[in-house]
C-alpha cells in the first residue's frame, strides 16, 4: 500500500492549498490512500488572521459547524475522486496548552468521533493536556483510528518507565498507530525527523514493532503542494513493506 496520512490544506493556519489541489497531486504521485489532516485550531478558527489575534478579538473557542463543514467538504471530494484514490477524512490535534499563540487545544466537549482518524501531536511536551496519557486521550477522541504524529515513541515510552513491547502491543489492541513522518520541505526547513531515520536504521526497534503488531503510517506532513515529494512517500512505504511491518488501514 502506498499511503500518505498527513497533509495540510488551507484549513490549517499553516497550510496553503485547496484540498482538491492536494488530492490531485497525490493521484499524480501514485498515492493509493491519502489522508488530509488539518489542524483542529485552524479548522475551528477558519481564518489565518486568527493566528495573531488576541483572545479579546478572537475567542479561544471552536465552532463545531466549522469542523463539520470541513468534514463535509472532504466528503464531497472523497466521492468525486473515489475511482482514482481512497481519501480519508482526518484531523490533527494540538495538545500543547503552553503554546505561545494561546489556547489551541480541542475543547473537552468537542466531538470528533465521526472522523476516519485523528493524529495527536505534542504528547511528549511538558505542556501537553494529555499529561502523557496517550490511551486515555485516544479514548476521549473516539475515532476508529488514532495516530501519534512526529514523536519519538521509543524515547517517550522510556521516559514513562514502560516496556516498549508491551506499550506498542497495547497501542495495537486499541487501533493506535505510530507515524513515520518523512517530511522534507521548505515549511520544515528541509529537516528530517531523527526518530524516523533512527527507526529505519535500528533492527532492534523494528523487531519490537513487528512483534507487537502495532501499525505504522507514512506521512509527508505537507503544507505546500509545490514541495510535495510523492516518490519519498513511495520509497518509505516500500521500506515498511520490506520490513514486514503493516501500515495503518492496511488489510
Amino acid at each position: 500500500m502506498i499511503q500518505d496520512l498527513h497533509a495540510h490544506s488551507y484549513y490549517s493556519l499553516c497550510g496553503k492549498d485547496d484540498p482538491e489541489v492536494l488530492i490531485k497531486a497525490a493521484i499524480d504521485g501514485g498515492i493509493e490512500l491519502f489522508g488530509i489532516t488539518d489542524h483542529n485550531n485552524g479548522i475551528g478558527f477558519g481564518n489565518k488572521p486568527a493566528r495573531a489575534a488576541s483572545p479579546d478579538v478572537v475567542p479561544n473557542e471552536y465552532n463545531p459547524y466549522a469542523l463539520r463543514k470541513y468534514y463535509d467538504h472532504l466528503g464531497l471530494l472523497q466521492e468525486k475522486y473515489k475511482d482514482k484514490i481512497t481519501l480519508l477524512r482526518g484531523i490533527e490535534l494540538a495538545t500543547n496548552e503552553l503554546n505561545p499563540v494561546g489556547k489551541i487545544v480541542l475543547p473537552e466537549n468537542e466531538d470528533i468521533s465521526y472522523f476516519d482518524y485523528c493524529l495527536i501531536e505534542h504528547i511528549n511536551y511538558e505542556g501537553s493536556i494529555t499529561k502523557g496519557e496517550l490511551f486515555k486521550y485516544a479514548e476521549r477522541c473516539g475515532c476508529p483510528w488514532v495516530g501519534v504524529a512526529h514523536t519519538n515513541m521509543f524515547a517517550f515510552i522510556k521516559s514513562r518507565g514502560e516496556d516498549p513491547y508491551k506499550y506498542f502491543k497495547k497501542m495495537a489492541e486499541r487501533n493506535i498507530f505510530w507515524e513515520m513522518n518523512v517530511s522534507y520541505d521548505s515549511t520544515h526547513n528541509y529537516r528530517e525527523h531523527s526518530y524516523m531515520l533512527d527507526f529505519f536504521a535500528n533492527e532492534e526497534q523494528q523487531e519490537i514493532v513487528r512483534k507487537s503488531g502495532v501499525r505504522l503510517s507514512i506521512g509527508f506532513d505537507g503544507h505546500k503542494v509545490e514541495d510535495y515529494l510523492p516518490e519519498r512517500i513511495r520509497d518509505y512505504c516500500k521500506k515498511l513493506t520490506d520490513l514486514n511491518i503493516k501500515m495503518a488501514f492496511e488489510d
